[in-house]
């Protein structure tokens, strides 16, 4: 039934993208300068959480290493690493300049030396998660240095704003940003069929059942092509000669519980203590979910730093929010809650 896993794996990057030529042309004409040699502006690609914004930005960066020799790129998942040592320790890591470093006894300063006396391609960083960055002040350490260009992307551009300081805002406002919106039911059916086509054998799902999917998705192709990528490995599994609708029912609930897993796995040990706080008191509001967190951990994070924790976690679906923001209280989302494909 599966006739190419990679095309159904959420960090599939297409050789084409569906539905995104004006943020890949406006992201590739951010980056055109770094072609020539010459320095390269900050770009900020923000929306919500699966619509592409990842899977834009990796396209953009390979298709101009194929266009162009002298450029390069390195990928940093900021969530996983979320402090500054970790984030330049992978970027130099990437461009093969970490021989001789010690991850315990290296300081920062070190690490930027070697940064700007790095010599090789120029090179485009994609910052995923950027406002993830516990120390977002390595933005301007990278927004500084002219053979690189930056990629950060975020959910929401006053996520990452709010965390910088004044002489990193007012640059990453007057950078390039592009914003992306969720896909309509009718773009997502266009990316699954594609995916369908490509990565499953003809006539295991019908057109119908796409629909549904893309409908139930909300507009997430993460979640779309998850639950796509698990009725296919469950009709596999069980011998089925396609995807029957019982199927699809199952692989809704497995896809969203597995997203959901990896959102949890992902948290900062900070974030943790947060979400552990609202499943154990919630619902509560920000002032007093940090109330809570002092009491659990050594060197707490501001109420500003929590509250966009709380904002993130929302954003994946892990912390469900009501109310104004003066009256804003967090609660767990129900995990139990019945798929809503049809």
């Amino acid at each position: 039934m599966i006739r190419d896993a990679r095309v159904l794996r959420a960090g599939f990057v297409p050789r084409e993208v569906e539905h995104r030529d004006a943020e890949v042309n406006h992201l590739s004409s951010v980056l055109e300068p770094i072609t020539n040699g010459e320095p390269a502006d900050t770009a900020i690609v923000t929306g919500p959480s699966g619509i592409g914004k990842t899977c834009i930005s990796k396209f953009v960066t390979e298709r101009l290493r194929e266009e162009v020799l002298e450029v390069e790129a390195t990928y940093v998942n900021c969530w996983r690493n979320y402090t500054r040592f970790r984030t330049l320790y992978q970027i130099l890591d990437d461009l093969g300049t970490t021989i001789d470093i010690h991850r315990q006894s290296t300081p920062h300063d070190e690490l930027i030396e070697r940064l700007q006396q790095y010599n090789g391609p120029r090179t485009v960083i994609i910052l995923d998660e950027a406002d993830q960055l516990e120390d977002p002040s390595v933005l301007y350490d990278l927004h500084s240095l002219p053979q690189f260009a930056v990629i950060c992307i975020a959910n929401k551009e006053e996520d990452l704003f709010n965390r910088v300081d004044d002489r990193l805002v007012s640059r990453l406002r007057s950078s390039e940003h592009v914003r992306m919106d969720k896909y309509h039911n009718e773009q997502l059916y266009d990316i699954l069929q594609t995916r369908t086509k490509w990565g499953l054998e003809q006539d295991v799902v019908t057109e119908e059942q796409l629909y549904r999917i893309a409908d139930a998705a909300a507009g997430d192709a993460r979640l779309a092509i998850g639950v796509l990528r698990s009725a296919a490995s469950k009709a596999d599994r069980e011998n089925h000669e396609r995807i029957t609708d019982d199927v699809l029912l199952d692989a809704a609930t497995d896809a969203r519980a597995q997203i959901r897993q990896r959102s949890l796995d992902s948290l900062t040990p900070h974030q943790q203590a947060v979400y552990n706080v609202v499943r154990d008191h919630g619902p509560l509001g920000p002032s007093e979910i940090h109330e809570h967190y002092v009491d659990e951990v050594d060197d707490p994070r501001t109420k500003r730093t929590v509250r966009s924790y709380l904002s993130k976690m929302a954003q994946y679906n892990l912390l469900e929010a009501e109310g104004t923001s003066r009256d804003r209280q967090y609660s767990l989302v129900d995990s139990t809650a019945a798929s809503s494909i049809q």
